[in-house]
């Protein structure tokens, strides 16, 4: 199983991660990355690995207590962290960009990854663990292992609660788009958790 990037941002998102996430969103991120390395590398999609890493350890940040905003969509809000981040971490302003475009653009409708690779494999991955969306592309070997490693802690119910919150609080989000358009069954159907 693929290990992420041992570069000092991706250390330090997993610590900003592990330390505001709780260990079933925690596990959820981590796992995003594992899934998007994955299928890039089975459609020979190339990717920058650590803004990837960066960016599927932080997309979703702004669920959580401290990076909440009652105004703000949590992928924009997300955004803003991962952009404030990447700069503090010396990254160049047009890479801290890119980690905020990934994280906003994982909750719209699918990218080309010709277009933008990393945000393609963000949502694949995230849509995946999320919902169980393309089951086919992740073999059964590869989910003992993942869910072995970062197993799922109830994560299903917690991120449906999550997403409902979002929903009731900011009605014109994506979040609460995908309420409307039935997440809850898709999480409850979600392979992972059979």
């Amino acid at each position: 199983m693929r290990t992420m990037p041992e570069t000092p941002a991706a250390r330090t998102a997993l610590d900003v991660a592990a330390r505001f996430c709780s260990p079933a969103l925690l596990n959820h991120s981590v796992r995003a990355y594992l899934w998007a390395v994955s299928y890039g590398e089975a459609h020979g999609i190339p990717y920058d690995d650590e803004l990837l890493c960066v960016s599927a350890l932080l997309h979703d940040i702004g669920l959580t207590a401290a990076f909440d905003s009652h105004t703000t969509p949590f992928e924009e809000a997300g955004g803003n962290l991962a952009w404030v981040f990447a700069r503090a971490s010396g990254w160049p302003e047009e890479r801290a960009r890119r980690a905020a475009e990934i994280i906003v653009q994982h909750m719209r409708d699918d990218v080309s990854p010709s277009v933008d690779p990393e945000s393609h494999l963000l949502q694949v991955s995230t849509s995946w663990d999320v919902s169980g969306r393309r089951p086919e592309e992740f073999a059964p070997e590869l989910r003992t292992r993942v869910l072995g490693r970062y197993p799922r802690l109830g994560f299903g119910p917690e991120f449906r609660c999550l997403f409902e919150e979002q929903a009731r609080r900011k009605p014109l989000s994506a979040a609460a788009e995908t309420v409307r358009d039935g997440i809850a069954g898709r999480i409850a159907a979600n392979p992972l958790d059979a």
